[in-house]
């Protein structure tokens, strides 16, 4: 089954272990889309052919330029923000993976699904800060979105029966619960960047590592869950599993429990979105049963991790209120990598911003990235 593939945010985590899936199962790449990783790109470039790359950064784009430079196969090159968007709307790709990190992926995604094209989403904030607009979108141009995360990957790989959806009764979100699971508020607020950044299971780029040891990550994933599967909040349960081996579970009618288990590798549900509806070999290693000791369930903190609680704040305002989360998040997040601010802040700067409004109503993308600006200035002044 051969597929052409557009690939945005291709130099970070989930795009070179995206790249890993097409280079096993020989899919074609039709465009590649990064920030500003010329070396990492070039790699790419060398091997997958593809016809059209964007670089967002503009120093990147002519570093690249220049390499590229009298190369009589190099790829047309297209720069900044505007050309992700184009390049996400053009003809040529069966699916594109948005794979871009933060905010930023919102625009592409809702072209990707404008232009009729299926999407594969590991761009979770598309969902978080403009929920509606997103779904809408799917259900106007009859594409197929389709989950990225571990997580969502999971839920919609156990409601596959065409009647499993009808009688979801509940949703069972697993948490790894990051480098600090169990601590207290006192123990997390001398923890440093270094100490955020080793993840106990999962190799991820530094701001999505950072969320995962605030449980912010978990937050705007039960945000993401809550649109792509219909339920209210109070539907979706966090639980921690330490391991990584349970991705996620639901819950029917009936009170049966239908979980999906697999090594903890993103190749896996990244493979499943590129491939559904059908399931190939894969790169990945299988589970061992007979060397799992334990599996080990608790409950996650949200008295201690204030950005789930915020995130579950929001969810029930509703309206804007996840994309305020969200960008106070981000804000807050770079202040921290960059040694500006400590641990706990995060939380409290995410809490504050969602206290700060009712956020209701209905909005327009306009709208989002409004309401972006101002979380994102809400931080500033806040910090």
């Amino acid at each position: 089954m051969s597929k052409t593939i557009t690939l945005l945010g291709s130099t970070g985590s989930i795009g070179t272990q995206s790249l890993d899936v097409c280079r096993m199962h020989g899919y074609s790449v039709f465009g590649l889309a990064a920030h500003s990783r010329v070396d990492k790109l070039l790699e790419q470039i060398q091997e997958f052919h593809p016809r059209y790359v964007v670089v967002v950064d503009p120093d990147a784009f002519r570093k690249l330029e220049g390499e590229l430079a009298g190369q009589p196969d190099a790829p047309i090159l297209m720069q900044g923000p505007d050309a992700l968007r184009e390049l996400a709307a053009m003809d040529g790709p069966d699916v594109v993976l948005n794979a871009v990190v933060g905010i930023a992926g919102l625009d592409a995604s809702l072209a990707t699904i404008e232009s009729g094209h299926d999407l594969a989403l590991a761009n979770k904030e598309s969902l978080v800060t403009g929920g509606h607009l997103v779904t809408d979108a799917v259900k106007r141009n009859g594409v197929h979105l389709l989950p990225v995360d571990s997580e969502h990957s999971a839920i919609f790989q156990c409601l596959q029966d065409a009647h499993s959806a009808k009688t979801l009764e509940k949703i069972l979100l697993t948490a790894s619960g990051g480098p600090f699971f169990g601590m207290t508020t006192e123990e997390l607020r001398g923890k440093t960047k270094a100490d955020a950044l080793r993840h106990p299971n999962w190799n991820m780029g530094a701001k999505i590592t950072i969320d995962s040891a605030t449980l912010m990550n978990k937050g705007l994933e039960l945000i993401e869950a809550a649109w792509l599967f219909g339920l209210p909040e109070d539907k979706i349960q966090i639980v921690v599993q330490r391991e990584s081996i349970i991705h996620s579970a639901v819950q029917f009618a009936d009170h049966s429990i239908i979980a999906q288990l697999g090594v903890p590798d993103m190749r896996i549900p990244i493979q499943y979105a590129l491939t559904w509806p059908e399931r190939l070999p894969s790169p990945v290693p299988e589970l061992d049963f007979t060397a799992l000791t334990k599996l080990s369930i608790a409950t996650a903190d949200e008295e201690t991790f204030r950005c789930l609680a915020a995130c579950k704040k929001a969810i029930r305002k509703g309206g804007l209120a996840p994309c305020a989360a969200n960008g106070a998040n981000e804000a807050a997040v770079a202040h921290f990598l960059r040694d500006e601010i400590g641990f706990l802040d995060i939380g409290r700067l995410v809490e504050g911003m969602v206290d700060s409004d009712s956020f209701g109503g209905d909005y327009t993308l306009a709208d989002v990235h409004e309401c972006d600006r101002m979380a994102r200035a809400y931080v500033e002044a806040h910090i």
